[in-house]
């Protein structure tokens, strides 16, 4: 530990040749504990011991040490040089310096704890501020809608922990005409993994246009991504190209949890060997195809579902999660499921542990009316950005929608958001509302979710109109009425910590 000194040199005298110097004072030095047990003035000319102190207090011409002790600490030293005339302190001189360290140390004591907490503030302030920028990097980085793949149904779902790390998933179209679908996992969090995931993303998007097959991307990327990469870092990846029409599926596996592919026969893990990304930099892969025929699906995930605890510190576990998707062949009603039974598990008062990622593809039987994720975002909970949510919701939905449902779907969504920014974040801004817009094949439904699971879900009531207006009632209340009159159905739900409001516009029937 490093303390302030003063002493002033032989020879000099004067207020200005006071010369501020830093000194270790380290607790296992003798001349600390000798300092203590004294807690006197010490001329160092009679001290005979070994100490590195006393050296470098020697070194700076430093002849009496004044201790400065604060409830048993030695907090400081006062370092005074010779006198000029080369006599030595008086009796009243050391006694002088006793009292005025004596009423020292205190204030320097003081001021040092003050120092600390300074530093704690700006560290804190430091570490939200990196916390919002990889949150930025990571949504700017993460696909603003999911793809229209025909005949398909695909979902994906993003959650990240309390410290942002680095999980990613990304829809790359190839140039023929299959689509390649990767997923990632950047071992660290904050700011380097966010850059890391970014840089990761961006390498294997632009190798997948020239090479294509999930090998030789891998290679490529794990050979750029070696040597740029920080140290003690590396990226688990997995990367599928699957052709819609066909429904082949083929996967390379870069250290990636494996994934589980839902078929007549039950689930059965795809398993294709290969270090992560970063390691090393002349790692190659392995490759696994697999058919999805109609009716089955293929889930890609992250470790952050399978890792998480109860609070009796059971894991989901890997079993538990092959189980879900056996039930259930893919997409958003897996997703739905999956995230259902992770609340349930943990409970309301569980925190993410890690980032929870989930891709899910589904292959839709003969006749089954498509159902897809037309965009999925998360807005922070800062007041007037409903207004942002909504128009981005409208805009997804393009003209799947009339114009005049179109503007009742931006009124609903843009009350429900408020409503879900204000009562269950409170407003406060390091919590996001989650907003998903999908295609039903009938309609559109809307899912807005908050964080305030823990509180009971208000009832829809009716408002008094003329109470209202008299001032009798208060002029709020509207809310969930006001939304449940602008959409065809509403629904809301406590899913572990978290409201879910979900609304539905149907599409008219021509006539």
């Amino acid at each position: 530990m490093r303390r302030p000194g003063w002493f002033r040199p032989a020879g000099r005298t004067g207020r200005d040749d006071l010369i501020p110097a830093a000194i270790d004072i380290d607790t296992r030095d003798p001349f600390t504990a000798y300092l203590l047990g004294v807690q006197a003035p010490v001329a160092l000319r009679d001290v005979e011991i070994t100490s590195p102190m006393m050296d470098s207090l020697r070194d700076q011409g430093v002849a009496v040490a004044v201790p400065l002790i604060s409830q048993g600490e030695l907090v400081g030293v006062l370092g005074l040089g010779s006198r000029k005339s080369d006599r030595p302190y008086s009796p009243d001189d050391l006694r002088l310096l006793n009292r005025l360290a004596t009423r020292a140390a205190p204030a320097l004591r003081l001021g040092e704890l003050v120092r600390r907490q300074a530093d704690e503030v700006r560290e804190r302030e430091r570490m939200a501020q990196e916390l919002r920028v990889a949150r930025l990097i990571q949504q700017n980085f993460l696909p603003s809608q999911l793809p229209s793949l025909p005949g398909w149904e695909l979902g994906a779902h993003y959650r990240p922990a309390r410290e942002v790390g680095g999980d990613f998933y990304d829809f790359i179209p190839l140039p023929d005409g299959r689509i390649a679908v990767v997923i990632g996992d950047v071992t660290d969090k904050g700011v380097p993994a966010a850059l890391v995931m970014a840089t990761t993303r961006s390498m294997v998007r632009e190798t997948a246009q020239q090479l294509v097959e999930p090998a030789p991307v891998l290679t490529r990327v794990n050979a750029h991504l070696h040597a740029d990469i920080p140290p003690n870092m590396f990226v688990t990846c997995q990367y599928a190209v699957i052709d819609p029409v066909a429904g082949d599926v083929v996967l390379a596996n870069a250290g990636h949890s494996l994934p589980f592919l839902h078929h007549g026969g039950g689930v059965s893990e795809l398993r294709a060997t290969g270090l992560p990304l970063g390691l090393m930099p002349d790692a190659t892969y392995d490759e696994v195809t697999a058919v999805i025929q109609p009716g089955q699906g293929l889930l890609m995930h992250s470790d952050g579902l399978a890792e998480a605890h109860d609070p009796d510190g059971e894991m989901f576990g890997v079993p538990r999660l092959m189980g879900l998707v056996g039930k259930h062949p893919g997409s958003t009603e897996l997703i739905d499921v999956l995230l259902n039974e992770l609340a349930v598990f943990t409970g309301p008062a569980w925190e993410v542990e890690d980032d929870v990622t989930l891709v899910s593809l589904c292959r839709a039987e003969a006749g089954t009316p498509q159902r897809c994720v037309l965009d999925e975002f998360t807005m922070p909970s800062r007041e007037g950005s409903e207004v942002a949510v909504a128009s981005r919701v409208v805009e997804a939905v393009g003209s799947r929608l009339s114009e005049p449902k179109r503007r009742r779907l931006h009124t609903a969504v843009a009350e429900a958001a408020m409503n879900a920014m204000e009562h269950g974040n409170h407003y406060r801004e390091e919590l996001d509302i989650g907003v998903e817009v999908r295609d039903t094949g009938s309609g559109i439904a809307v899912s807005i979710s908050d964080e305030g699971g823990n509180a009971s879900l208000p009832k829809v009531v009716e408002p008094d109109l003329v109470a209202k207006l008299a001032g009798a009632e208060s002029p709020r209340g509207w809310g969930l009425f006001l939304i449940r009159e602008m959409v065809d159905e509403m629904t809301t739900r406590a899913d572990g910590d978290r409201h879910v409001v979900e609304l539905v516009l149907h599409e008219e029937k021509e006539q």
